[in-house]
């Protein structure tokens, strides 16, 4: 189900599916603009990418499969004109990574050229298909997003405002949009606001992005994080932010604060990093162990494992050293490969370790396929003990609003108990830290998402979990 097909065999990481960004900015290089803002959010999807540019007239268009360095160069930059743009970049959970699921999509309309790139996953996909479907609209990719284009286009009357409000209110799930058309650049967060989405300003224009790290790269700054339901657009006389619905019950990713947000972009008003070391210090009051030095799965692991070090006053040391070379690739490993896969990516630092009773520090554990070899790597380079900390809950129940996860019976959570993974993952010790303690580390009492481990999904109209893990194998119903 899931695309196993890069060297780093990152078969337990979670993958967040995609990355948006548009600017509005007569005068600037727009397209390469676009391109140096997608390359820093290169961590939200990796399998492809995209950019659409235009002058308000005519519409260009580049994209292709792999990373964003290995897609766009001087030539094809080059001819990517105009003042506005909007790019994408994409990691497919379903099995559709393909060249024609890539975003941004584009259509030429009777109001202009109109573009859109999606973050997200609707969970009414299959409705809205057949609905588009029935009414003779021929579609030619597996994803939800071509159909948020082919709504949005067949959406008459008033203004962009209007329209894209009538959009919002057939939309079911996690969407955060940047819509590209001949008047300006929208974007749109979903009411329940699941992923995020930030207002930039730069020099003579304005731009948003699914992360502000995007904005230091481009020389913007970050000016506000658009709220649940709001709809801003970007034009020449500036921005405007109004309703698009109202907001329900808020649930962000927690995710976003755990794992997928670069440690330096700022999420509800905080450095990203700075939560997960309150993450870590929570942790370690509530999983304490006796050890000599508390070591982090880099490296999303760090910020959890310095956290933990500082609240216990165990030494923080490094004892993995991940490789930061080995890209993606379409070759596909044999069975011999995968089991070496963990020694590919991490190297372990014999000096550090040899003698030493060791805390590993985890972001997660999602089918435990890397945390056994990672524990193993750690004792045959000497470790006395391996305990483990994992800077959330047990993930128990899959995700539908954009997380390429697992479907339930891959989930080892779900699957075995504590006890039962410490013995799986051969660790002398095993502590996840609580849903109550992780709301505290993140000083909130709602306002996210925490289906994957509760079960308790955030959308009004339940859809019984079997049935979405069913929906959830075929490329053609998510990934946005």
């Amino acid at each position: 189900m899931f695309p196993h097909n890069d060297l780093n065999f990152d078969g337990d990481d979670l993958h967040e599916e995609c990355g948006v960004f548009g600017i509005f900015a007569p005068g600037h290089e727009v397209a390469r603009f676009t391109y140096f803002a997608i390359y820093a959010l290169q961590h939200r999807g990796q399998e492809a990418a995209g950019i659409v540019t235009s002058d308000g007239r005519i519409a260009h268009v580049h994209k292709g499969m792999g990373l964003v360095s290995q897609i766009f160069n001087e030539d094809n930059l080059g001819h990517l004109d105009g003042h506005m743009a909007i790019g994408h970049t994409r990691y497919s959970t379903t099995g559709s990574s393909r060249l024609r699921n890539t975003q941004p999509y584009i259509l030429e309309t009777l109001d202009g050229p109109l573009a859109i790139g999606h973050n997200g996953n609707l969970i009414n996909a299959p409705q809205l298909r057949r609905d588009l479907l029935e009414r003779g609209v021929g579609l030619s990719t597996s994803t939800d997003s071509e159909l948020i284009i082919h709504l949005l286009a067949r959406t008459r009357g008033g203004s962009w405002v209007s329209r894209l409000r009538q959009l919002m209110a057939q939309l079911e799930g996690a969407y955060t949009l940047i819509i590209l058309t001949s008047d300006g650049i929208f974007g749109i967060r979903d009411p329940w606001g699941l992923r995020p989405l930030v207002l930039g300003e730069l020099e003579g224009g304005y731009a948003l992005a699914s992360e502000s790290c995007a904005f230091s790269t481009i020389g913007a700054r970050a000016i506000h994080e658009i709220q649940p339901g709001e709809i801003v657009r970007l034009d020449e006389t500036g921005y405007e932010i109004v309703a698009g619905l109202p907001p329900n019950q808020l649930a962000f990713c927690t995710f976003e604060q755990i794992y997928f947000a670069r440690p330096d972009s700022i999420l509800n008003g905080k450095l990203v990093h700075g939560v997960r070391q309150e993450l870590g210090r929570q942790l370690a009051r509530e999983a304490p162990a006796d050890a000599d030095i508390v070591v982090p799965v880099p490296d999303s692991g760090t910020p959890h494992a310095i956290g933990y070090a500082q609240e216990s006053d165990i030494p923080y040391s490094e004892g993995l050293i991940k490789s930061r070379y080995i890209g993606r690739t379409f070759i596909q490993p044999s069975d011999e490969l995968r089991r070496v896969g963990v020694a590919m990516k991490f190297n372990p630092l014999p000096d550090n370790l040899a003698g030493k009773r060791v805390v590993m520090v985890d972001d997660s554990i999602v089918r435990g396929n890397t945390s056994g070899p990672l524990v193993q790597l750690l004792r045959d380079a000497g470790a006395s003990e391996v305990h483990v900390r994992v800077a959330c809950p047990p993930i128990k129940f899959p995700c539908f609003m954009g997380v390429d996860m697992a479907t339930q019976n891959e989930l080892i959570a779900a699957q075995k108990s504590i006890d039962e993974i410490c013995e799986h993952i051969g660790a002398d010790s095993l502590a996840y830290i609580t849903i109550d303690g992780m709301m505290a580390a993140l000083n909130a009492v709602d306002g996210y998402c925490n289906a994957c481990f509760t079960g308790q999904y955030p959308f009004s109209t339940p859809i019984p979990y079997i049935e979405l893990q069913e929906k959830q194998k075929f490329a053609g119903v998510w990934g946005g």
